[in-house]
């Protein structure tokens, strides 16, 4: 089956997908490390060792990839889903990102939890951002998924408590929202932000940014 939109070159797209039946699919920080160590090995063209992610605690963090095959902008790991901004390169590479992305991660998973069959929902889903406050507001909202974790109906009856939302962000490990916010890690190789519109020249911006929606739902 064919997608509605086609991944176009140069264009933005929001991937998202779940666990089948709603299922989680990181269970342990483990599972989440593994995810992010895929979301960077997946995406180079010559890095196709996954054994190479256990040899060695950060290992994957030194191997440097030639060529990406697709942009990411933003992502965020959720208990039972997950969701990835990028810029396409070519529809081709896309497909194959996704492909080895979910592959390998279902094939860990599988092994590690004595299962077998599908772990993910179908085909991920993808929608096609045309419109740059659309494009802009994704990092927003990829970046405040967290939140529901702590404070289920945020968004419904507005947030409880501000402060206790910004520190969780702040030590949330599993999303870019960190490496928007100014703090160093290995994990930033993860994102390309050079593609994307600079819709956030400091972190002071963007921390600012998710601070604005957070008090737009609280009034």
């Amino acid at each position: 089956m064919n997608r509605q939109v086609p991944f176009a070159p140069e264009e933005f797209f929001h991937l998202y997908n779940r666990g089948t039946n709603k299922m989680p699919i990181f269970l342990d920080k483990n599972d989440r490390e593994r995810f992010l160590k895929l979301l960077y090995i997946s995406n180079c063209s010559n890095l196709g060792k996954y054994s190479d992610i256990e040899i060695s605690p950060g290992r994957t963090w030194t191997m440097i990839g030639e060529e990406q095959l697709v942009n990411i902008g933003a992502y965020c790991l959720m208990p039972n889903h997950f969701h990835i901004l990028i810029k396409v390169k070519n529809e081709k590479d896309t497909s194959i990102y996704l492909q080895k992305l979910l592959t390998s991660y279902s094939m860990y998973f599988n092994k590690k939890y004595g299962r077998s069959g599908t772990l993910f929902e179908g085909k991920t889903k993808s929608k096609h951002v045309t419109e740059d406050r659309n494009l802009k507001y994704l990092f927003s909202y990829i970046h405040l998924n967290p939140v529901k974790l702590i404070d289920s109906r945020w968004r419904e009856d507005g947030p409880k408590d501000l402060t206790k939302i910004q520190k969780y962000l702040s030590e949330y490990g599993y999303s870019s929202y960190l490496d928007y916010a100014g703090i160093s890690r290995p994990e930033k190789i993860i994102i390309n932000k050079d593609p994307f519109p600079e819709y956030f020249k400091t972190s002071t911006e963007h921390v600012n940014e998710l601070l604005g929606w957070l008090k737009f739902y609280e009034e």
